[in-house]
């Protein structure tokens, strides 16, 4: 597995607990379930890369994976912001999601640029 198959599934695992977290001491249902599909979907697409068709079916899994990082980041604010997660936890989970950003962004960008270059040819 991938570094970043590894990490994005280990970000799940960590959305999950805090789905349970957030439901079951918070009785809070509608912001863990947004966080909890998107935070999941992460590695679910990255998953899906794996077994790409072409470059540009990898491309396009790697880039869904990008931007359900980004709304996931959005969430965990959200949950922060309005006092549903503590300060240690959202720091530790907002670095976690920043870092698969990152990786993800990485991988998308060298993506396209060899999707852009080949075409070229």
């Amino acid at each position: 597995m991938s570094i970043i198959g590894k990490k994005s599934k280990k970000f799940a695992l960590e959305i999950i607990n805090l789905y349970k977290h957030l439901t079951e001491h918070k009785k809070e249902f509608i912001l863990s379930k947004q966080i909890l599909k998107s935070g999941t979907s992460i590695g679910a697409n990255v998953k899906e890369a794996s077994f790409a068709q072409s470059r540009a079916d990898f491309y396009s899994k790697m880039y869904i994976a990008y931007k359900e990082a980004g709304e996931t980041e959005y969430w965990l604010e959200l949950l922060y912001e309005s006092g549903f997660i503590k300060k240690d936890d959202y720091l530790k989970l907002s670095a976690n999601c920043q870092e698969i950003i990152k990786i993800l962004s990485s991988i998308t960008k060298n993506q396209k640029e060899e999707n852009t270059s080949t075409a070229n040819f």
